[in-house]
Formats: C-alpha cells, sequence, structure tokens
C-alpha cells in the first residue's frame, strides 16, 4: 500500500465497492457497479458509488479507464497493462503482453516533454460478437 492509498479511509462503503470491482475481469462502469454493490447495500445512491469509485482512482486503489470514448470503466488492477476494447459491443479486456516501457523513453527523447506515462488501447471484436455475426446478427 502506498502513502497515497494510507491516508484514505477504507469505509465499508469503498471496501464493498472494491470487493465487487476485485470479483469481475468485465471493467465496469459506475452504473454496472452500482447494480452490483447495491445488492450488498440496497440504500447506496449511484452518485455515492460514482463519488467512491473516483475517489479511489485519484488515490490510486483502483484504475479509471476512459477507452474509445465510452462511459469510463474501472479496474481493480492496477498495475501497468494494456486493454483491448470490443468495436462492437464495448466489451473491454486485459492483454497480457509485456508493457513497452522503451516507448516511454522514445517519447520522451522525441519531444521536449516530460512524459509521465503512456496509454494504448487496442480494439478488436470479441469473442462473443464473433459468435453472434456467425449466427447472423449485424455489426454497426
Amino acid at each position: 500500500m502506498n502513502t497515497t492509498e494510507s491516508m484514505m479511509r477504507l469505509t465499508t462503503q469503498r471496501q464493498i465497492i472494491l470487493e465487487e470491482l476485485s470479483k469481475v475481469k468485465t471493467h465496469p462502469t459506475a452504473s454496472e457497479l452500482y447494480d452490483m454493490v447495491r445488492k450488498r447495500l440496497p440504500r447506496i445512491g449511484l452518485g455515492t458509488v460514482y463519488r467512491n469509485l473516483e475517489l479511489m482512482a485519484e488515490n490510486g486503489m483502483i484504475l479509471k479507464l476512459e477507452v474509445g470514448g465510452t462511459q469510463k470503466r474501472f479496474d481493480a488492477s492496477t498495475h501497468t497493462h494494456y486493454h483491448i476494447r470490443c468495436s462492437n459491443c464495448g466489451r473491454v479486456d486485459d492483454i497480457d503482453t509485456p508493457v513497452l516501457e522503451n516507448l516511454v523513453k522514445e517519447a520522451a527523447a522525441s519531444s521536449s516533454y516530460k512524459v509521465l506515462g503512456h496509454h494504448v488501447e487496442f480494439t478488436g471484436i470479441c469473442p462473443a460478437c464473433q459468435k453472434g455475426k456467425k449466427a447472423g446478427k449485424s455489426f454497426h
């Protein structure tokens, strides 16, 4: 746990949000996570879930993904890794491939910026949508 995380109090609400987020690999939106959390905390509001997600992301407890102009999604896995987004349904998954650390060094060397990191988003068609296409469903 880093210093920022240790300064943030892990309330019961935050603990349950983190537990629910950790159960899935689907990178849910705030609304999807709200539906999951509400099963355990029926009186919690969407605004409360959203505020806690934002705060937890700011404090490095979770990742906030802003992929392909879609709704923000959240990831319990905070290590540096890449994602792939389905161009059809918007599903987001992790990609298990080494992070290109040299890319940051090359970008810094070829610009006057102090490069803090990078974001690479892969796009494709997820397995479920591929099956749907075979069954005759149309893509957007």
